[in-house]
């Protein structure tokens, strides 16, 4: 048996403690609808996931069963939200309510076809939005560096303030065969 090939990944936590004073951007031109997934089917959720996460290398739900990924991402306190443009998914995000006070931003991004339409900035201003609706103490994200190089200016340019940052050996997610 060989030796599991790993990767350092660099990770940096970011929070923010107030609701953000900006004025909230103005909606994007094209059609959109942004509309939560109720109780989302363990397929949906997977495709979802899959899709925005496989160019970043998101890897810690895809090695989980339909079981356990029903039982977290159908949890109340979990919400599921699909940014669709002219109809078709363009992207997702997940807040993560099950540590109140706290809110995490657990999972947030865009489908590749709609990388670089300005899209990003609003969706994840929606996000934040949405999330400060439950007055939490305060709202949370993590990113790496596998993730898109623009996600951690995104995140600080929202109002998140980076509070830890920590270096981890991992899987290397390209050689898991998990990705195509």
């Amino acid at each position: 048996m060989g030796e599991q090939a790993t990767i350092k990944s660099v990770i940096t936590y970011l929070e923010m403690t107030e609701r953000p004073s900006s004025p909230t951007p103005p909606r994007p031109a094209q059609k959109i609808a942004l509309l939560r997934a109720e109780n989302p089917t363990v397929s949906y959720y997977r495709y979802l996931y899959d899709t925005v996460g496989n160019d970043w290398f998101w890897w810690e739900r895809r090695n989980m069963s339909d079981a356990d990924l029903a039982h977290v991402v159908q949890d109340p306190k979990i919400e599921v939200f699909t940014l669709f443009v002219g109809g078709v998914p363009a992207g997702y995000g997940e807040l993560d309510r099950r540590n109140e006070p706290d809110i995490e931003l657990a999972y947030f991004g865009l489908m590749p076809e709609f990388i670089g339409q300005r899209l990003g900035g609003y969706f994840l201003r929606w996000l934040i939005d949405q999330a400060w609706t439950y007055d939490p103490k305060r709202l949370f994200v993590h990113t790496c560096t596998e993730d898109h190089p623009a996600a951690i200016h995104n995140y600080q340019r929202h109002g998140f303030v980076p509070y830890d940052q920590v270096t981890e050996e991992i899987p290397d997610p390209a050689k898991s065969g998990l990705f195509k």
